[in-house]
């Protein structure tokens, strides 16, 4: 097939002669400047995406999609038939009861506050990731008692900071006191630490325990209530639209939060955080344009000679801007091409082979997480593509305004 009379020309003085050498080097810096904005682009939006799906995944591990609460007391009652009502949803994958509360623990003269968690035994390993996360125990020890006491699960961190290990007897105190003639008395029970978690939050692995539901219920004095239900789904990004319906089965006094609610301000920073760095690294690309215009702007003075009789043959001057776009256009393609695929083999590197290690202690992971979305990749060549489209407009403008006449009065 024969390419159109543009194309033809505009490729044809892409081959540099000797006496514009200069600015052949100039367009090959212009493809290394495309190629380099594009990998880093690549590269730096994976290792945030990576990053962001990791934090979600370790937040998600150890709270659930969605809960549901009710607004008018601290307790939902009948959760049994709630339950049941809520998984004949459709896109409902597990359904749990839990309860949230705040307590003292003390242990070898040291006192801190922590989050307790009661959760039921047989269900809670379907709705969050804590199986996973446990090192030592497990789910069922908390039902068992050993010396007559109670069983609780504790992060890494507080055993850390606490100097505790498997075994060890430790004590919680309510914050709902017992009242005496002499005024309220703090309750304290024993239990004891029947499995250690890590789930890589610091957060979480330093101020969560985990004990059996009914204990929970005995601790809080809560009777059979529990403080609401968490709710596993098959799609995490349904969750609004599924909350919605559960609140309209359920009604009043029910309502739902999802993931996104419980935590908006952090990953709403993250997708910030993203959209900086793509138009920080964005710049890379722009400086590679201005190397595209400078080199046109340099060929078009070049080849005035040419441009005036191609004229003169007939040519337009639609033509002849279409000439000066093919050459800049071949630039950005050919370096947005070259860096996507540098990008993609860099990224598929890092997410290989530990060439950056992390401490795992600040990080909670050991080596650069990278996650490439496909649209990302789309989206950083169409906007080098453009970038470098827009470069060529103000060279090709002026070549196409050359005039025959004024071009070969001195030839």
């Amino acid at each position: 097939m024969k390419l159109p009379f543009e194309i033809r020309v505009g490729l044809r003085y892409m081959k540099a002669k000797r006496k514009q050498a200069f600015i052949s080097i100039i367009s090959a810096f212009s493809v290394l400047g495309v190629m380099l904005g594009v990998m880093t682009l690549i590269i730096v939006l994976g290792v945030m995406n990576g990053f962001e799906k990791d934090l979600k995944e370790k937040i998600l591990g150890t709270v659930s999609h969605l809960v549901v609460l009710n607004h008018s007391t601290r307790t939902v009652t009948g959760w049994p038939q709630l339950i049941d009502r809520i998984n004949v949803l459709d896109g409902i994958k597990a359904v749990t009861p839990y309860i949230y509360g705040q307590a003292m623990l003390s242990a070898h003269g040291k006192v801190r506050g922590v989050i307790v968690r009661g959760i039921d035994v047989a269900t809670a390993g379907n709705v969050i990731y804590l199986p996973r996360y446990l090192q030592s125990g497990s789910l069922q020890d908390l039902a068992v008692l050993t010396d007559t006491l109670p069983g609780i699960i504790v992060g890494k961190e507080l055993t850390v900071s606490n100097s505790l290990r498997e075994g060890d007897v430790v004590q919680l105190i309510s914050p709902q006191g017992k009242r005496t003639p002499v005024g309220a008395v703090p309750k304290v029970h024993n239990f004891r630490i029947a499995g250690i978690f890590k789930s890589g939050m610091y957060e979480f692995d330093a101020n969560f325990v985990y004990m059996e539901l009914a204990q929970a219920q005995k601790f809080f004095e809560m009777g059979d209530g529990v403080t609401g239900i968490e709710v596993a789904l098959n799609d995490i990004y349904y969750a609004p639209k599924l909350g919605t319906r559960i609140e309209a089965s359920l009604g009043s006094p029910f309502w739902t939060r999802t993931w996104k609610d419980m935590y908006r301000n952090l990953f709403s920073a993250l997708k910030l955080e993203k959209i900086a760095m793509f138009i920080i690294l964005t710049f890379i690309v722009l400086v590679a344009a201005f190397n595209i215009i400078i080199s046109l702007i340099m060929l078009v003075m070049e080849k005035s000679r040419d441009i005036a009789i191609l004229k003169a043959l007939g040519a337009t001057s639609e033509s002849i801007m279409r000439i000066f776009i093919v050459q800049g256009m071949v630039v950005g393609i050919v370096g947005t091409f070259l860096g996507a695929l540098a990008g993609l083999a860099g990224s598929a590197i890092l997410a290989r082979y530990p060439l950056i290690e992390l401490p795992e202690e600040i990080y909670t992971i050991s080596q650069l997480p990278v996650s490439i979305e496909a649209w990302d990749v789309l989206i950083i060549c169409a906007v080098a593509l453009t970038i470098c489209f827009l470069a060529t407009l103000y060279p090709s403008l002026r070549a196409a305004r050359l005039e025959p006449v004024e071009a070969l009065r001195y030839e």
